[in-house]
Order: C-alpha cells, then sequence, then structure tokens
C-alpha cells in the first residue's frame, strides 16, 4: 500500500519534523507494509507531536507498541539501526511511489539510534541522506513583469524583482544537522515483557531472505556483474551503464531506476548497488566514507 497523499503533504511541512503542526489537531497513522504480513505503523499526534511505533503482525488489525516517546523525546531503543535499515530497504521496493528508504529512514530514524554496534558515522550518513531526501516540487513563481515588452529603461531586473523562490528542499542543513545528532541517551524497550521479540525477529528473517532474492530475479542477474564491479571499486562512474543494461534487461521497476537516474545522489545509487549484487547493507557506501 503506497503511502497515502496525505502522509506526504504532512511531510512536506517543515514544522512537521522541528514542532507540532500548526492549527493541526487530531492523529495521524503512516503504515509502512514491510513484508508477510508485517507493517510498522507510525502513530502521531499533530497537537503535541507526540508519537509511537507500532509492529502489526499478520492477522491481527492493530499493532503492538513497540516504543512511545514525547515531541521533545528522548525516543527509545525500539529497533537497531541494521534492522530499520533493512525493513526500508524491503519497503521502499515494493512501493513504486518511493523512489529510495529515506522518507521510511527519516521517519523511524528517532526509533533506531545508533548503539556501539553499529557503524555511526555510516548511520549517521543515511540519515542525513534520508532527510535530504525529503523534498517538494516548487511550483514556477507567477508572471512578475508587464505583459508587454518594458521600455528600454525599464528593461533592468531592478524594476521588476522576480519573487523570491523557495527551497527545495523541506528541512535545511541546520535542522538536519539537529535530527541526525546522536541520541544523548539510549531508553532501553526491547527487555520489557510486552515487547514483541519474537515477532520482530520473524519479520527481520523475512525482510532479509526477501532482500537476498531479489538479485536472483531475471533481469537483476544478467547485471549483476556490472553492479558487482561497481561494489568492487567503489567507481560509480558505469552506473548510467548499468541503468542502461537494466532497461535492455526488461526492467521497469520505477524504485531501481529512479535510484540509478540522474540527477544521480551517491547515496540513493550506493542502497541500489548494494540491492542488486546482494552485498550487506552499506558496504559500498563505507567505502566512500
Amino acid at each position: 500500500m503506497p503511502v497515502s497523499e496525505a502522509v506526504r503533504r504532512l511531510c512536506e511541512d517543515p514544522a512537521f519534523w522541528t514542532d507540532t503542526v500548526a492549527g493541526e489537531s487530531g492523529d495521524v497513522r503512516v503504515s509502512f507494509p514491510v513484508i508477510g504480513g508485517y507493517a510498522l505503523i507510525l502513530d502521531v499526534d499533530l497537537a503535541t507531536g507526540d508519537r509511537a511505533l507500532g509492529l502489526r503482525r499478520p492477522g491481527y488489525t492493530e499493532p503492538v507498541q513497540l516504543g512511545w516517546a514525547p515531541a521533545d523525546g528522548p525516543y527509545p531503543a525500539a529497533l537497531r539501526w541494521w534492522e530499520l535499515d533493512l525493513c526500508a530497504r524491503v519497503i521502499a521496493l515494493e512501493d513504486p511511489t518511493l523512489p529510495h528508504p529515506g522518507l521510511v529512514v527519516a521517519l523511524l530514524s528517532p526509533f533506531a539510534p545508533a548503539t556501539d554496534d553499529d557503524d555511526e558515522p555510516a548511520a549517521a550518513a543515511m540519515r542525513e541522506a534520508a532527510f535530504r531526501s525529503v523534498r517538494r516540487v516548487v511550483p514556477p513563481p507567477p508572471p512578475a513583469g508587464p505583459e508587454q515588452a518594458p521600455l528600454p529603461l525599464f528593461a533592468d531586473a531592478g524594476w521588476w524583482p522576480a519573487p523570491p523562490v523557495p527551497s527545495p528542499q523541506v528541512i535545511d542543513e541546520a535542522t538536519i544537522a539537529g535530527l541526525t545528532r546522536p541520541a544523548a541517551a539510549l531508553l532501553e524497550v526491547r527487555t520489557g515483557s510486552r515487547f514483541p521479540r519474537e515477532a520482530l525477529a520473524d519479520l527481520v528473517r523475512k525482510a532479509s531472505a526477501h532482500l537476498d532474492q531479489v538479485p536472483r530475479e531475471s533481469w537483476y542477474a544478467e547485471t549483476r556483474p556490472l553492479a558487482r564491479r561497481i561494489l568492487d571499486t567503489g567507481d560509480l562512474a558505469p552506473i548510467p551503464a548499468l541503468l542502461g543494461a537494466l532497461t535492455e534487461a526488461g526492467c521497469d521497476h520505477p524504485t531501481v531506476l529512479d535510484a540509478l537516474s540522474e540527477p544521480l545522489v551517491p547515496l540513493e545509487a550506493f542502497w541500489m548497488v548494494e540491492t542488486l549484487t546482494g552485498a550487506t547493507p552499506g558496504t559500498l557506501l563505507r567505502r566512500h566514507l
């Protein structure tokens, strides 16, 4: 089930990421189906900014809670970073409206702070790329000058200043730096008796098996040697050739093609090359850090 348009509009509001949304009230639920009937569910109270992350299991309509946090945190370590990264990749592959895992990571990463067992620089780079991927379409500015050509005296741009063009990035760099700063404290909730450890472990197993199967599909298998060369060398120059080979092999998956298309975003290309080769998530990224 693709991310709803209402949720997309909400994510395009800078206040959603930094504060409560002015004038809004009620709750919004974001559902990310992963695999095998499992889904990650994010509930947000628009008035207070409180957020809760849940796991919906196969055969159930309501999720069991993984963690809850007030607007200003601290957030619980409900997911391990690699678990979120894995699920986000599977979600993006199954949702043609998501060009990469960025939106999933941006929304859920507060619940997956990096621990001592994680590669913090790699996790931080992924989180930063995720927040930068949250963009909005900037409409063309309305005509600011006269309908007829002005006299030479009035042709200077100073007479008809163009209106300010809003940034295509919803979140500025200072905000991204704040959102991706390592958590000051980790609230461990996974040891609680109500935490769905077995269900989460089953989801992770299924998601991992699904991602491992992707390179074996026919159109990916034919292009795997080229993807492997990119992975081994860390050189992204052959990406256009990989994109062409995938297209010729019959691949029409919008997520796969978008991640490798111009304008090329290295972090987006990294995750797709890793996926096509069956490499451990983060392998190519670490070569560039």
